[in-house]
C-alpha cells in the first residue's frame, strides 16, 4: 500500500467536511476557503486583542468577537474578521453580524496576506468601517489605517522591539482607538506569547 503525502492526507481530510463544517468568506461573488488556520502566533494575538478589548468594554453596549462571527454585506456576501468590535448589538441575527462595526483587525498568515491587504481592505473601506488595523505576527508589526474620504490612509506603523536596551524599544507604546480613545492596548499585550 503507497504511503500518503501531505496532500493526499489534506485532500481526503477536506472531503471528510461538509460544506457547513468549512469556514469561508464570500466576497465580490469569490469564495475564499479560510483553512488551514493561521497558526499559534496568529490566535494567541487574536486572542491577546480580544481579552484585552473585552475587559475594557465591560459593561458597555460595545461587543467583541473573534474569529467566529461573520460580518454580513449582503445576503450573499461575508467575511470573518480577526477581531470585530461593534457596538449594535441588535444587529445580531443568527449569529451573523449584518451592521458597520466600529474597529476590525486582520491578523496576517500567509494564505491570507494579498487578500487582507487588498480585496478585505477595500471592502471594509466601502462598509463605512472606521478604522482597520493589520497586523503582521512575523515580522511582529501593526498598521493602523482610519478611513478618510471612503479610503484607508495609513496612520501609524509600529515593529515591536520590547528589548529595552534597544534605542527603538517601544513595547509599552500605547494604541488607542480613534473612535474610543479610552479603549488602548500595548504593542505588548498585542504580542505577549
Amino acid at each position: 500500500m503507497p504511503l500518503l503525502n501531505d496532500n493526499d492526507i489534506k485532500r481526503d481530510a477536506m472531503l471528510l467536511l461538509n460544506d457547513d463544517d468549512m469556514k469561508t468568506e464570500k466576497i465580490d461573488g469569490v469564495i475564499y476557503n479560510m483553512s488551514p488556520s493561521g497558526g499559534f502566533m496568529h490566535s494567541q494575538i487574536n486572542g491577546n486583542i480580544y481579552h484585552a478589548l473585552r475587559s475594557q468594554l465591560k459593561n458597555s453596549v460595545c461587543s467583541v468577537s473573534m474569529e467566529n462571527l461573520d460580518l454580513y454585506v449582503s445576503d450573499n456576501e461575508y467575511m470573518i474578521p480577526d477581531i470585530m468590535l461593534f457596538c449594535d448589538r441588535k444587529r445580531v441575527i443568527h449569529d451573523k453580524y449584518k451592521g458597520v462595526p466600529r474597529f476590525v483587525v486582520e491578523t496576517l498568515s500567509p494564505a491570507t496576506a494579498y487578500k487582507d491587504r487588498t480585496v478585505k481592505m477595500k471592502k471594509y473601506a466601502s462598509l463605512g468601517i472606521d478604522e482597520y488595523w493589520i497586523i503582521s505576527p512575523k515580522e511582529q508589526s501593526v498598521e493602523l489605517y482610519y478611513l478618510e474620504n471612503n479610503a484607508y490612509q495609513l496612520t501609524a506603523s509600529y515593529i515591536f522591539q520590547e528589548d529595552k536596551a534597544d534605542k527603538a524599544y517601544n513595547a509599552d507604546t500605547v494604541l488607542a482607538l480613534r473612535a474610543m480613545p479610552a479603549v488602548t492596548l500595548t504593542l505588548q499585550e498585542i504580542f505577549e506569547i
